[in-house]
């Protein structure tokens, strides 16, 4: 049986904690910044946890994402 593989553009997009959860970035981070106000860049550079609705539909293909 060939091995099930990692959806590749997931890999940079997201993390995995220790405990299991999933953590994701945040858009608008990229570039155009030097408008952007100190507070809004400070605020996009958190990596929230993505809720669970989303975890269970991302669940088959981070299944090998270490």
């Amino acid at each position: 049986m060939p091995k099930m593989k990692t959806h590749s553009s997931l890999k940079g997009r997201f993390k995995i904690t220790g405990t299991g959860k999933v953590k994701r970035y945040k858009a608008f981070k990229n570039h155009l910044l030097s408008h952007k106000s100190k507070r809004q860049k400070r605020v996009l550079g958190t990596n929230p946890l993505m809720s669970s609705g989303d975890v269970k539909r991302l669940k088959q293909q981070l299944s090998n994402l270490k």
